[in-house]
């Protein structure tokens, strides 16, 4: 069965990893939506892509250099004539109990090994009550590897970007059950092979039809 994620929300529309961005793929009909998760200076669980806020936002640095409040302060629609708020991991949560959509987040620990971020996200998961509606994953996967043995039940994925030998066989060895893998390697010979061995498959990011 396909099904599709809107990514960082309907972020072609409207500003990404937004509320509204998120709302608009609900509205649209999307099965799920992914978003990215990272820690700001006091330790909260915050909604953003990037390190820094340069890009989305009007602010400039790191996001673990601003507090939460200083964070909420900056606009992430800057880009539109809209202002919107960079969204707390709690919000997104508070907002998805009452759709149906399923939740794809991205640990985004690559760059930044923030501390204790893992243990806070299954924190937020089980409090909220969605932990059969989430996805786990990340392209840090030693992140992706600690929160399965965090909590073995929440169903977690590894990204990649490049071609990987049987990556199923990898991702089952430290406890992840679907691959998320950049479209153009997402040969259909992979996908099928990737099925046969009982591991879903989602590439990212499609936005029109092959």
């Amino acid at each position: 069965m396909i099904e599709i994620y809107a990514h960082r929300g309907s972020s072609g529309s409207y500003p990404e990893n937004t509320m509204i961005a998120f709302r608009e793929a609900e509205r649209a009909g999307a099965d799920g939506i992914e978003f990215d998760v990272q820690m700001s200076k006091d330790d909260e669980l915050v909604v953003i892509h990037d390190e820094k806020v340069n890009r989305t936002t009007n602010g400039k640095g790191w996001v673990r250099e601003h507090t939460l409040k200083e964070l909420k302060q900056l606009n992430a629609g800057v880009k539109t004539k809209r202002h919107e708020s960079i969204p707390t991991f709690e919000e997104v949560l508070a907002w998805a109990q009452d759709s149906a959509l399923k939740l794809n987040i991205e640990l985004k620990t690559g760059l930044i090994p923030y501390a204790g971020i893992e243990e806070k996200l299954v924190e937020y998961i089980h409090r909220y009550g969605l932990s059969d509606r989430v996805i786990v994953s990340s392209f840090n996967h030693y992140s992706v590897e600690k929160i399965h043995k965090i909590n073995p039940e929440l169903e977690t994925a590894i990204l990649f970007m490049e071609a990987l030998f049987e990556p199923w066989k990898y991702a089952k060895s430290i406890g992840a059950s679907g691959l998320h893998g950049y479209w153009k390697i997402a040969t259909p010979e992979l996908i099928h092979d990737a099925h046969a061995a009982g591991m879903a498959f989602r590439p990212f990011t499609v936005n029109r039809n092959a």
